[in-house]
């Protein structure tokens, strides 16, 4: 038997689309902490066969995490990432989709540095490495073009985050003025909320909004998206985030704070939103 979906899985014209913090996998957590993966692995695979979104972006993958969110998807999807070490190993940031729903005809990954082609490098004041996945779609469905940009920005440096910030809407605004058409859809942890200065930097320009502020409903009420796997409450930062631009709506919003038992998947809450590709910002079609 299933689990209840907040949302689970659409039809065209509609794109379902998820961004989720999973927790790296750590060693040395004490027994019985609701860190652990092995712990925690069937409650994230729970929500994932639950929801099947059509797009999901996940952060702190490491390699068999990943093959592990492949596996609960099933065999429809497919997935593009790689470690964000200068040998590709490492946590990734990879975008899961719905292969038979969205044709994958690009990817890329980049370094959120100062020299993005350089795999693994690293400056603007983060230690850790910090990664960019982009993937171009077009939806077999509609024929919609959807660009989509996956990314965890840094914990602790707030330069960092607001240099990615800016290389993010260049990106955006780039892609925008080859494909005015196309939807953009950028899903991440960003380590900062929608109050603060990297995600004035992301939505200033109008490039890009907040799809839990432009979505027509909320499913849910809000809930901060860092739990650190305390019982859920209403209110607090949302540090995960959703942002769209181009030629799309959002019709839902929601932050899955679901608990099985009283336990948490992940010390963050995943993110999901409806979209409509191929809708302008004042609703209409292109």
């Amino acid at each position: 038997m299933t689990d209840a979906a907040l949302i689970g899985r659409v039809t065209a014209p509609e794109v379902h689309v998820m961004t989720y913090n999973i927790r790296r996998r750590v060693s040395g957590n004490r027994p019985g902490s609701p860190d652990r993966w092995a712990m925690r692995r069937h409650l994230v695979e729970r929500i994932l066969v639950a929801e099947q979104p059509t797009l999901v972006g996940v952060q702190e993958a490491l390699a068999d995490q990943a093959d592990f969110v492949a596996d609960a998807l099933g065999p429809r999807y497919r997935w593009v990432g790689r470690g964000r070490d200068p040998s590709g190993r490492g946590e990734k940031c990879p975008i899961y989709y719905d292969a038979e729903r969205l044709e994958l005809t690009d990817w890329r990954q980049r370094a959120l540095s100062s020299t993005p082609e350089q795999h693994g490098s690293r400056s603007w004041g983060n230690v850790t490495r910090r990664i960019l996945v982009t993937a171009e779609y077009t939806d077999v469905e509609t024929s919609a073009r959807l660009l989509v940009f996956n990314t965890h920005l840094d914990h602790l440096s707030r330069r960092s985050r607001l240099r990615s910030a800016r290389m993010i809407v260049d990106l955006a605004q780039a892609a925008l003025a080859a494909e005015p058409d196309a939807a953009i859809i950028v899903m991440g942890d960003l380590n900062t909320d929608e109050q603060s200065p990297a995600h004035r930097v992301l939505t200033e320009a109008g490039t890009l909004r907040d799809a839990w502020a432009a979505a027509a409903e909320q499913v849910t009420p809000l809930f901060g998206t860092f739990s650190n796997y305390r019982a859920r409450r209403p209110g607090g930062r949302r540090i995960d985030h959703i942002l769209v631009g181009g030629n799309v709506e959002v019709t839902r919003a929601a932050i899955n704070a679901t608990r099985f038992g009283g336990k948490a998947a992940s010390d963050h809450e995943p993110v999901q939103a409806v979209l409509r590709a191929g809708v302008g910002s004042d609703g209409g079609r292109v």
